[in-house]
């Protein structure tokens, strides 16, 4: 199975601004047919780090639009570089969201976020902004827990700014399985996982069943293969966002 981290990205169609900051733009793959059916807002993982762009997720963005959707590939202040961090990244996600509702008004938009894309776009779903659906490919869906399994080498306390016992308040106001969603949510994991453990999200669908919330679990899978429109999983996203658009 190749790694989409190691091979070159795809050239977006152009790059928009919802900021000052360098980190704070879009990266806008357009439709290759004259019509599209709805727009994605693609948030990509790395753990909120610096160290992890947007670029790994621009294979993904590139096959979507060429199934006749325009997708916006969002980056955003991450850890490791000024701003980063709960709440400043999501705060990114909300203009670059209102962003994209500018650019394209009368189009559904579809918020699909990996890893840690997946936690911010699960949390964008909690808002009252007129998504029309939240597609969370495994996400870091449950803060607390992902913290005392000590995910990345503590990424969630870097994030975060401290422990959930040095900022409860904070935790709770981030993680989505203390929200109530607006939109919504499919959340997608593979079995085999070893980056961000499936429990995740079987744990968060086991609190937000009677939500929003939809769960699929892809046997045989692991973490990137979510990403890859060469690999089997890529049936499975592009089904899940047309069935939010249904």
């Amino acid at each position: 199975m190749r790694d989409v981290t190691t091979i070159p990205p795809v050239r977006a169609d152009r790059r928009i601004a919802y900021g000052d900051d360098e980190n704070q733009f879009i990266d806008l793959y357009e439709s290759s047919t004259d019509g599209f059916s709805a727009t994605i807002m693609m948030i990509h993982g790395g753990f909120w780090r610096a160290k992890y762009s947007l670029e790994h997720a621009s294979h993904l963005c590139a096959a979507l639009a060429k199934d006749g959707m325009n997708v916006a590939n969002v980056e955003y202040r991450r850890v490791g570089n000024a701003g980063g961090g709960w709440p400043e990244t999501f705060h990114d996600v909300l203009n670059a969201h209102a962003a994209i509702r500018t650019l394209f008004p009368d189009s559904p938009i579809i918020a699909c976020g990996h890893s840690a894309g997946g936690h911010l776009a699960l949390r964008l779903g909690c808002e009252e902004n007129g998504l029309n659906g939240v597609v969370a490919l495994a996400p870091v869906a449950m803060l607390r827990e992902a913290y005392q399994l000590h995910l990345s080498d503590d990424a969630v306390a870097e994030f975060m700014g401290g422990t959930p016992d040095e900022r409860p308040d904070e935790y709770d106001e981030a993680s989505p399985s203390k929200h109530a969603l607006t939109s919504p949510a499919i959340l997608i994991h593979g079995t085999d996982d070893d980056v961000v453990p499936i429990s995740q999200s079987q744990d968060y669908f086991r609190l937000r069943r009677n939500d929003l919330a939809h769960f699929l679990e892809l046997p045989g899978t692991g973490h990137m293969e979510l990403i890859d429109p060469e690999a089997p999983a890529f049936i499975s996203v592009a089904a899940a966002i047309t069935d939010l658009l249904r």
